[in-house]
C-alpha cells in the first residue's frame, strides 16, 4: 500500500529540487503566501480609507500625516502598498479556497464515474460534455451576474467551472488503477467499494491532482481578477488587484502606478504558481512511469 511519504516524495523533490533556479518560483509562491499572511500586521494603513488630500501620489510620496507612500496612492487617496498586501491575501484566500471545493468535487465524481463505469461515467462524461460547450469565463459571469457580489459567489462561480479538469484526471487514471492487481485483489476479499477507492485507488491519483490543483490555482488568482475587474466580482469593500487595475485604468497616462503594481504582482504569481505546476506534473509523471 502507497504511504504518505511515497506519495509526496515528488512533491518534495519538486519544490526542493537540487537546480537553484528551479528552486525559484516555489520561493516566490512562497514569498506571495508570507505576504499575504504576515503583510497586513506589518503595513500600517488600512487599504479601504481614503484620504482625499492624498489623492494620486507618486511612490515615495509623503502624505498629509507625515506617513511615507512607498507604493504611491490611488485617485482616492488610499495606499497602494496596503492593497497590494490585501490584495495579496485576497487572491491566496479566493484561490485556495475555489481549489478545495473544486478538487474536492472534482476528484469525487473522477473516482465514482472511473469505478463504477456504465451508467454513472456516462452521466459524469455528458455533464461536463455540456458545461465544456460554455465558455468558462462566461459561465462564472452569469453565475456571478445572478447571485450577486461576493466571496462566496466568486468561490462558486469559479468552483463550477474548474472542476471538470479534476474529474477527468482522476477518471483517466481510475479506469486504469481499477485493472490493476491490487484493486482486484481487494475487490476479491470484499472490502466495500468505499474502502476500495479510498485506500487502494485515492493514494495513487493523490500525486496528479496535486500537480493539477497547483495549475488550477494560477488560474484561479487570474480568473478572480478578471471578475473584479469587471465590477461583478468580489464587493467594492474588499481589496482586490483586479479592482485596483480597474481602477487605475484611467490614469495610465499621470498615475501609472495604480494599476502597474498590483498587475505585476498578479502576473509575478501567476506565472510562478504555473512553473511550480509544471515542475510538479514533471515530477508527478515521471514517478507513475517509473513506479
Amino acid at each position: 500500500m502507497t504511504t504518505l511519504a511515497e506519495v509526496t516524495r515528488p512533491l518534495r523533490s519538486a519544490v526542493l529540487g537540487t537546480s537553484p533556479t528551479a528552486r525559484i518560483p516555489a520561493l516566490l509562491v512562497g514569498g506571495f503566501a508570507l505576504l499575504a499572511v504576515f503583510g497586513p500586521m506589518l503595513v500600517p494603513y488600512d487599504p479601504t480609507t481614503t484620504h482625499v488630500g492624498d489623492r494620486l501620489l507618486a511612490p515615495g510620496a509623503t502624505t498629509h500625516a507625515g506617513h511615507t507612500a512607498w507604493l504611491g496612492t490611488d485617485a482616492l487617496g488610499r495606499d497602494m502598498l496596503a492593497q497590494l498586501v490585501h490584495g495579496a491575501r485576497t487572491s491566496l484566500v479566493v484561490g485556495t479556497a475555489t481549489a478545495v471545493v473544486a478538487g474536492v468535487f472534482g476528484v469525487l465524481c473522477g473516482l465514482v464515474a472511473g469505478y463504477a463505469r456504465g451508467l454513472v461515467d456516462a452521466v459524469v462524461m455528458r455533464l461536463i460534455d455540456i458545461q465544456l460547450a460554455f465558455p468558462g469565463i462566461l459561465l462564472a459571469i452569469i453565475i456571478s451576474g445572478v447571485m450577486g457580489r461576493g466571496f462566496l459567489t466568486v468561490v462558486v462561480a469559479l468552483a463550477v467551472t474548474r472542476w471538470i479538469a479534476f474529474a477527468r484526471v482522476v477518471r483517466g487514471s481510475t479506469l486504469s488503477l481499477r485493472e490493476r492487481e491490487w484493486v482486484a485483489a481487494a475487490r476479491v476479499l470484499g472490502l466495500p467499494r468505499r474502502a476500495v477507492l479510498l485506500r487502494h485507488v485515492l493514494p495513487f491519483v493523490a500525486g496528479p491532482v496535486m500537480a493539477l490543483a497547483t495549475l488550477e490555482f494560477g488560474l484561479i488568482v487570474l480568473s478572480e481578477a478578471g471578475l473584479s475587474f469587471l465590477g461583478i466580482g468580489l464587493p467594492s469593500s474588499a481589496v482586490s488587484w483586479g479592482q485596483t487595475i480597474a481602477l487605475g485604468k484611467e490614469y495610465l497616462a499621470t498615475a501609472w502606478w495604480i494599476s502597474a503594481f498590483p498587475g505585476l504582482a498578479l502576473a509575478l504569481l501567476v506565472i510562478s504558481v504555473g512553473l511550480l505546476g509544471d515542475q510538479l506534473t514533471h515530477r508527478f509523471g515521471s514517478a507513475h512511469r517509473t513506479g
